[in-house]
């Protein structure tokens, strides 16, 4: 019987991937995966045998994966991140049913963007968060923005992906909105390019100034909650431990 492991391997760098990430990889006959991610995975497992496919043709690079496990291989479908947050493992479990494999899969968790980005603001995700997506590809606008909203009424941190693109431009702006009608302009907001990769960058600003941050898709946003602030370019959301004692 073939197998078919759904991969997350963080945010990129060799560092941050698990041992279960590197040694599935490294055994697997072969590696599928949108193309960037395989070409990131090329510099450090450079003789594997790679199947890639564009931005869009994700249920494509399904099938094919499935394919190959029922000629009884290996196979690793590879996503950034975790693979069971906004990555592939629901649409390969659907699509083996679909095409009535005979299979085993399995999900292989990783370092998701929200974790990744928190490590290098300090510590803002120390209570209860929402990780929302604004885009709005598969998710209606309006749907998206009403997530947002009640994130803001339960005073929740907010974890933005895909934030920006070259078309969707004001969906952080209307999001910051939003959460201004329940939380100070000043909030703590902290932005993280290329978290865990190469060219890692972040700033701190606050969500009154989040229209005016340089935001694009491979950034990930966190806004505070009432409680959270800025100390020694730190962002700081308590738990609440009493720390008088």
């Amino acid at each position: 019987m073939g197998k078919l492991y759904v991969v997350g391997f963080g945010p990129g760098g060799y560092e941050h991937m698990t041992a279960k990430c590197i040694d599935v990889i490294e055994k697997a006959d072969i590696v599928t995966g949108y193309t960037t991610y395989v070409e990131m995975l090329k510099e450090f497992f450079p003789d594997k045998t790679y199947l890639a496919t564009p931005m869009m043709q994700e249920v494509k690079r399904c099938r094919t994966a499935v394919e190959e496990a029922m000629k009884d291989q290996t196979v690793a479908m590879v996503s950034s991140g975790d693979s069971g947050i906004y990555g592939m493992a629901g649409i390969i479990y659907q699509v083996a049913e679909e095409m009535g494999a005979d299979i085993e899969i399995e999900t292989v968790p990783g370092v998701t963007a929200a974790s990744a980005a928190a490590s290098v603001l300090g510590a803002p995700l120390m209570h209860d968060f929402a990780v929302i997506s604004l885009s709005d590809l598969m998710t209606p606008l309006d749907l998206i923005m009403k997530r947002v909203d009640c994130a803001g009424q339960s005073d929740l941190i907010v974890c933005l992906y895909n934030p920006k693109s070259k078309k969707r431009t004001g969906y952080v702006e209307q999001a910051a909105d939003i959460l201004m009608k329940y939380r100070s302009s000043g909030t703590p907001v902290g932005i993280v390019r290329n978290a865990g990769r190469k060219g890692e960058q972040s700033q701190i600003t606050t969500l009154g100034e989040l229209k005016n941050a340089e935001i694009d898709m491979f950034s990930v946003v966190l806004i505070g909650n009432s409680q959270t602030y800025v100390s020694r370019g730190r962002m700081i959301t308590p738990r609440g431990y009493n720390l008088e004692k």
